[in-house]
């Protein structure tokens, strides 16, 4: 892929930072490497699930962390002690990183790990604020009838 020159639309894009860097990270993403494979899949309206094939590495050695809109896993594995002769390592044991960007009010359910595969559940909870709502609409024109005062008759003494 060739490298673009994006700083035209950074110059009308006034106040968007975050879309500037989340342009910026995800033009860095095509370059990162693939290990280790993973699949992202929409399981509702507003539930995500993203899977990771870690085969070879124990609970303890993966990481999940969220900050700041980005899904850090991670896993780290121990070197190995004992010397082993392969005669082909078609499997790899090494250490990674992957970042996944979330959108606004995406927050992580739940994560697993069976059979090799770290699965982690993700859900978009709107604040009632940003939910969609019905607005009662007035009839122009309709006036509520005036109400009468009351009028007090006192006798004069």
């Amino acid at each position: 892929m060739q490298p673009r020159d994006l700083s035209p639309l950074y110059r009308t894009l006034v106040g968007f930072d975050r879309i500037n860097t989340l342009i910026d990270s995800a033009m860095r993403l095509d370059a990162a490497p693939g290990y280790p494979p993973f699949n992202v899949e929409q399981t509702g309206d507003d539930g995500f699930r993203i899977e990771l094939a870690v085969a070879g590495f124990a609970q303890d050695e993966l990481a999940i962390e969220f900050k700041e809109n980005t899904l850090l896993i991670s896993g780290k594995k121990a070197p190995l002690e004992e010397a082993r002769r392969f005669l082909h390592r078609g499997i790899a044991e090494r250490s990674f990183e992957r970042r996944f960007g979330l959108a606004d009010h995406v927050r992580v359910h739940g994560a697993r790990l069976e059979n090799g595969v770290l699965t982690v559940d993700l859900v978009r909870e709107l604040p009632e604020a940003l939910k969609p709502r019905t607005i009662a609409i007035d009839t122009v024109g309709k006036v509520a009838p005036a109400k009468t005062p009351k009028t007090i008759e006192a006798d004069a003494a």
